[in-house]
C-alpha cells in the first residue's frame, strides 16, 4: 500500500453512521495487507446515509476485512478468530471505553464469513514505544493496558497502538482474546503495579454486577463469558496493572 493510499480521507461519519455503512454497505477488495500471520484486507464499503432534506447522500469509506477462512489454525483459539475481533469492539463499546474502532460481523463478505473494522488512519511510524515517550500519551495506554487485561489479550504488539489525527489513540488486532485460561501477551508492561485507570475499574464494576454484556456472550463461548467476569472481579480486588509472569510468556513476537 503506498503513502497516498494511507493517507486516504474518510468520510466524516459518526460511530453510529460507520456500524451501519460497515454492516449493510457493498464491500470490494483492494488488496491484502501486509505482515498479517492470517489473511486481512483493506476494503472499500460503500453505501448510503440521508442527506439534506431526506435525500440520500452516498458514502463510502475504508476498513479491514478479516474472513475466517484465511485464518491460519491456532491450537488454543480454534476457529472464527474474526468473531473475537467483533467480541472486543462490543466489549470496548457496551463499557464505553472507545479504545476499539468500530467493527461487526458480515456473514456476507467476498470471501465468506469475517469481521469488517473501520480502518483508522494513522500516522504508521508511531506505535506504543513511540507514544510511549511522550507522557501525555500516558492515561490512554493505561487504559488500553486494563483493557487488554480484562479482554485477555494474547497478542498486544507494538504496532497494535494507533495514533490518529485528532490523536486519539486505538487498539487494533484483538482476534487473540477472550480465552478462558490467562493468556495475557503484551508489550505494555511499563504500567505495571500502577492503579488501574478508574474508567476501566467502572467498566469492571460493570461486568462484575450485570456480567458480559450480551452482544459479547452472543460471540464467544459460555467459560470465557464466566472467565471475563472472573477477571472483571480479580481487577477490581487488585485495582493494579500486574506485572509480567515468570512462569508465563508474556511478550508476543515479533514486538511491533
Amino acid at each position: 500500500m503506498s503513502a497516498d493510499e494511507r493517507q486516504h480521507r474518510s468520510p466524516d461519519l459518526s460511530g453510529e453512521e460507520w456500524l451501519v455503512l460497515l454492516s449493510s454497505g457493498e464491500v470490494e477488495i483492494e488488496g491484502r495487507l501486509p505482515w498479517s500471520s492470517n489473511y486481512s484486507f483493506l476494503v472499500t464499503v460503500s453505501g448510503s446515509r440521508p442527506g439534506p432534506e431526506g435525500a440520500e447522500e452516498a458514502v463510502s469509506g475504508r476498513a479491514v476485512y478479516k474472513p475466517g477462512r484465511g485464518e491460519r489454525p491456532l491450537w488454543d483459539f480454534g476457529e472464527n478468530l474474526y468473531r473475537r475481533e467483533v467480541a472486543a469492539y462490543e466489549l470496548s463499546a457496551a463499557l464505553g471505553l472507545s479504545l476499539v474502532p468500530e467493527t461487526v460481523l458480515r456473514l456476507d463478505g467476498p470471501l465468506g464469513p469475517g469481521s469488517l473494522q473501520r480502518f483508522i488512519e494513522a500516522d504508521f511510524e508511531q506505535h506504543y514505544f513511540t507514544l510511549l515517550g511522550e507522557r501525555r500519551f500516558h492515561p490512554r495506554l493505561k487504559e488500553l493496558a486494563g483493557f487488554d487485561v480484562l479482554a485477555n489479550n494474547a497478542d498486544r504488539k507494538a504496532g497494535h497502538v494507533l495514533l490518529d489525527g485528532e490523536e486519539h489513540i486505538w487498539g487494533i488486532d484483538n482476534g487473540l482474546s477472550f480465552h478462558q485460561d490467562v493468556k495475557l501477551r503484551t508489550v505494555i508492561w511499563d504500567f505495571a503495579g500502577e492503579e488501574i485507570p478508574a474508567v476501566v475499574l467502572e467498566a469492571c464494576e460493570t461486568v462484575a454486577e450485570r456480567g458480559a454484556p450480551e452482544t459479547v456472550r452472543e460471540l464467544i463461548d459460555g467459560d470465557e463469558s464466566a472467565a471475563l467476569v472472573a477477571r472483571a472481579r480479580a481487577m477490581l480486588r487488585h485495582r493494579r496493572l500486574p506485572a509480567p509472569r515468570d512462569d508465563h510468556r508474556s511478550y508476543p513476537w515479533p514486538l511491533v
